[in-house]
């Protein structure tokens, strides 16, 4: 006989992977990320720039922290958020090149831009691609360590 708790984690777990994909598959990556640096330039903030998929389980899990997970508050705070859609990895994989991301180490991957467009901070061993496993302490430990080193 299941128990309450099991069956709410297996309803959220479901949840999280049947909801819409959290990527604009038919976004303009490079207009967003343009659109987010001019705001992130009044804001003084830098621009997250996340690489993902809508079939990646883990991205939806990212996703879901940065909207409501312990993450929040922090990427609303500390970043301008921009997803960009990677597809079976065929799409914007010039993106992610040009900003230092091998995507072959797995996604969800992040780039953190300057105002100003330059890259102060990229995962390169697929920090994130086990989000799923992570939690939110975890991701949360993770961004705050990247905010910190990105805003000295």
């Amino acid at each position: 006989m299941f128990k309450a708790p099991v069956l709410l984690a297996c309803a959220v777990t479901l949840n999280v992977f049947a909801a819409p994909g959290p990527y604009d598959e038919a976004a303009d990556a490079k207009a967003q990320i343009k659109a987010a640096l001019s705001e992130a330039a009044q804001a003084k903030v830098p621009v997250l720039v996340v690489f993902g998929a809508n079939w990646c389980g883990d991205c939806k899990v990212l996703d879901m922290s940065f909207k409501e997970g312990a993450a929040a508050p922090l990427m609303a705070k500390r970043f301008r958020v921009v997803k960009v859609d990677v597809g079976r990895f065929d799409r914007n994989l010039d993106i992610a090149q040009a900003y230092g991301v091998p995507l072959k180490s797995g996604i969800p991957s992040v780039a953190v831009l300057s105002a100003q467009g330059k890259v102060v901070y990229a995962t390169k061993a697929g920090e994130l691609a086990d989000a799923r496993k992570m939690g939110d302490k975890a991701i949360v430990d993770f961004f705050v360590k990247v905010s910190d080193s990105v805003q000295r």
